[in-house]
This record gives structure tokens, sequence and C-alpha cells, in this order.
């Protein structure tokens, strides 16, 4: 009996499985597979990223906070180079994830608005293609996380409108307390859907505990990084207050600030988004998810006023790709179109294999250069500092950190033995500092000196300031000299394309100790 029930299974079985790898899904997963694979083979094309070496810094520090950020990137970095040691590759692999998981997502969020094959393949795709998430999937930071965690606490109010399931306010709660332990900005985000619920029939949540308590979870698991803030007066307000008044950022106008959003999508799936964004304000069956419209009208609106950088907002589109699929997908439907689907592929997978090159290192910085220069294309920059190189400043700097800390080396160790024992190195900014403690080891250096970001709480490693290279001091070396008995340029680092260019000194004699330097220099900016 029981050959025979699987000899009348096995067909079923079949079929079934047959359908899975026909469905949506399926093909969400290769899309996914296909991403994960541009991210491997490109990881170690240039070199590493100025962040990464200070997130790898950072997690050889971990704390419930640092000046610039919350610690969840920190962590995350910790347990992968504790887990499987702290290579290019390992680094490159945890954006590379984390970009994969939100193409999943986009797909999923497809599903959930009633999208079928087409639509989920066609949100993942635009999703996979999209230029910022491209190079977010290539480089660790705190950008790899948001369009994951934004979109996992979409896909919660998606869940509450179609079932009312008020419970899942829990999941919302949690997910928000994590992704404040990531980056702030979700709390934009967070905003929008308190806005949107406001602003539809769904304001009912507030009328059930669950809501309330949902926030008192994303309180309480956001309250650590929040009492670190506090007991340092409020070290990241301070940073954003330096910033302000550097005048560092290159502030957008509106029309510039949108016309940024659109290139850093990507223009062709500008149509895609504004239908998903009309058909949650005004479809008939998409007028049910206002909320999440409201969510990024809010979330654009907070970020361009506020000048915050044109990428801020990236993570807030999957949502409004997704919904822009299901109609692409039930209009073509409804009007028996079939053969415009592949020509809807096309429109996204084309440009974005022609113009590969401006969002993955598939090519050497030569190769891309003469490649923009051949399109007329001119890198947008976020910093006024990142214009010093035709790269733009993902790439640029990708490169020259390792001989940086070479040209280092070279000077430290020219030094007679007992004086290299006293020898503090000391650099301007996070990034050579955080060279010189990631390739440090392998040129027989000591950790780094810093006054930037939180390299400033980690200290001076009791150097006295007696014998110290300073890495890239400007100025022709003036405020060195005032401050030191002797003091000489010994070497110059340039690298080709990277944003790296300086002199480096040694001094010796202090008129100041080191220690009375760190406590009135702090640079956080």
């Amino acid at each position: 009996m029981t050959s025979v029930a699987s000899v009348h299974n096995e067909p079923r079985e079949r079929a079934e499985s047959l359908r899975w790898w026909a469905s949506g899904f399926a093909v969400v997963v290769l899309i996914v597979l296909l991403r994960l694979l541009l991210h491997l083979f490109t990881a170690n094309r240039y070199g590493i990223f100025r962040d990464e070496l200070y997130y790898i810094a950072c997690s050889r520090h971990l704390d419930w906070g640092y000046v610039d950020m919350p610690p969840f990137v920190p962590a995350v970095t910790w347990l992968f180079t504790t887990l499987f040691g702290s290579s290019l590759f390992v680094i490159r692999v945890i954006p590379a994830i984390a970009g994969c998981g939100a193409i999943a997502i986009t797909g999923y969020q497809a599903y959930q608005f009633g999208g079928k094959r087409f639509a989920m393949g066609l949100a993942a795709l635009a999703m996979a293609v999209s230029a910022v998430f491209v190079i977010n999937g290539h480089l660790l930071g705190t950008n790899d996380f948001e369009a994951l965690i934004w979109m996992g606490c979409a896909s919660i109010v998606i869940r509450i409108i179609q079932t009312g399931n008020q419970k899942l306010w829990l999941w919302f709660g949690i997910l928000s307390g994590i992704g404040l332990q990531n980056k702030y900005s979700v709390a934009a985000f967070g905003l929008g859907i308190v806005v949107g619920l406001l602003m539809t029939p769904e304001r009912k949540a507030f009328a059930h505990k669950w809501i309330w308590i949902g926030g008192l979870l994303a309180v309480v698991i956001f309250l650590p990084n929040l009492l670190w803030n506090v007991h340092r007066d409020w070290p990241f307000v301070q940073l954003m207050h330096n910033i302000r008044a550097s005048g560092r950022d290159v502030e957008l106008n509106p029309l510039q600030f949108i016309l940024q959003q659109i290139l850093m999508v990507n223009p062709f799936a500008l149509p895609l988004w504004l239908t998903g964004l009309g058909w949650m304000f005004f479809g008939r069956e998409g007028r049910r998810y206002r909320v999440l419209g409201w969510a990024f009208v809010v979330t654009f609106a907070v970020f361009m006023v506020l000048y915050g950088k044109d990428y801020y907002v990236a993570p807030a589109y999957p949502m409004l790709l997704a919904a822009g699929a299901v109609v692409c997908e039930q209009w073509i439907e409804r009007r028996s179109l079939r053969w415009l689907k592949p020509v809807f592929v096309l429109v996204l997978i084309l440009p974005a294999v022609a113009f590969l090159p401006l969002i993955a290192p598939v090519v050497s910085p030569e190769q891309f250069v003469a490649f923009t220069q051949a399109i007329h294309f001119k890198p947008p920059v976020s910093e006024h500092s990142h214009a010093r190189s035709p790269l733009p400043q993902y790439y640029s700097d990708e490169l020259g950190w390792e001989a940086m800390v070479a040209e280092v080396a070279r000077i430290y160790h020219s030094l007679p033995p007992e004086v290299q024992a006293k020898t503090a190195i000391k650099t301007s900014d996070y990034g050579q500092a955080g060279a010189i403690d990631y390739f440090g080891p392998k040129y027989g250096l000591p950790p780094a000196v810093c006054f930037h970001q939180n390299y400033w709480y980690w200290g001076i490693h009791g150097y006295t300031g007696e014998s110290i290279i300073v890495v890239d001091e400007g100025n022709e070396g003036r405020h060195l000299k005032q401050i030191s008995e002797h003091a000489e340029k010994v070497g110059h680092f340039e690298y080709p394309y990277a944003l790296e260019n300086f002199d480096i000194w040694y001094a010796q004699g202090p008129k100041v100790n080191l220690h009375d330097i760190w406590e009135h220099e702090k640079n956080w900016d």
C-alpha cells in the first residue's frame, strides 16, 4: 500500500516542484544569485575602502556607540572577522549578503501587493540594477543594511494592513530598534510611517496597545546607544553641527536633489517607482497602502529640507519599485500585451550592462576614466574634497592604502631601533589611521594615533610625542614646527586616482606633550 501511495504522490510532488522552479520566488532567487556573483567576482578588484578600514578599527573597540554611528555595523564586522578573518573578501561578503537580502524582500513585497511571477521578477530586477544599491552592495557600511531594515518594516506594515493583526507592531518595533542601532536615519522613515497612519484609516492602530508596546521595544533596543550619547555629551550631535559649520558637504537645492534621486536609483526605473507611488495614493487597490506612500513623501521631504545627502532617501524606494511592478504586470495582462514583458526587462538590463563600470568595479581606473570621458559623464560629488579625483569617491577611496602604509613604514624603519620604540605615528583622519592599523602589523608598525572621529576616544597609546611621524601634515609643517624643537619633511605620498595626496613629516623635542594636544584637538568633522 505504501509503494502504491508513493507512486500516486510522485507526479503531484514533481508538478509542485516544477511549479516552484517556474514561480516568481525562483525568479527572485536567480536574480539574487546573479547579483551575489557580481559582488563576489569584483570583491578584490581595487582595494579596501576608507570607511571599511574604520569599521574594522571600530570592530576592535566594541562599544555601544561611536562618534559617527551606532554599534550595529562594527558588531557585524567583529562577528565576521572573528569567524572568517579580516581579508578584503570577507569584508565584502557582508554588504553583498545585505544587498541581496534587500533584493529578495523587494520581490517579496511585489508578492505582498498581489503581484505574480513577472511583477516579482521585475521588482527584484529593478532593485538589483539600481545604481545606489549596486554600489552599496560592494562596500561595507551602514547604508548596506538600511534597505533591508526599512523594507522589512514596510513588509510588516503591509501585513498588518492585510490581516488587521495589530500584534505585528511588536515585530515592527523590534526591527526599528535594530535599525536605530544601525543608522539614525531610520527615524525619518519611522516618522513617515506615523504620519501615514495619522493620515489614513490605519490610524486605528493607535487605539490598540500593540503599537505602543512596539514603540517601547524600539526604545529599549536603542537605549544603550542613547545612553552612550547622553553620557558623552552627544558626540553625534556635535559631529553634525561641525559638519554643517565646516561646509564640507555639497548642499543640493530641491531641483538638484530630485535630479540626483532619479540618477541614483536608475533613470530607466523612474516610471516604475513613480507609478508605484501614484498607485499607493490613487490606485483602487493601492490606496489601502497609502501609509507607505506618505512614509516615502515624508522621508523625501525631511532629507531634502535638511540638505541630507541624496542617498539618504534610497532605502525607501524598493517598496515603490515593488508596487510599480505590480501595476505594470496588471496593465500588461489586462491588455493581453505579453510581448511587452521582455521589453520592460530589457529596458532595465541593457542600460545597466552598458553603464556597469559606473556602479561596479569591472574595469581598471584608467579604463573607467576613458569610459566616462567617452560618454561625457562627470561623477557627482557629495563632499567638496571628492572632486580631487576623476573617479567617484566610492572608487578613489579604495586605492593606495597599503602603498601609503609602506611609505610610512620606510620612514619608521629608517629610525634607530631605540627611537622607533618611542615613535608615535599620527594621522589626520580615520582612513589613514585605519590603514596603519590594518596593514601596519605586516610592516612592523605600532597602532596609529589620530584625533579624528572615534579614534580620539582610543587615546595616544602612552606616547609623549618626543618622536613622532605625522601623516598628512599641511601648511608646510608650520604648526608642527611651532610645537616642536625640530621638524622636517621626510616624505610625500600620492597615488594615481586616489584622494590621498600629502606630505609626511617627522618631529622631535615637543614643546607640548602629546597628551595635552590630544585633550584639545578633538576632530569630529
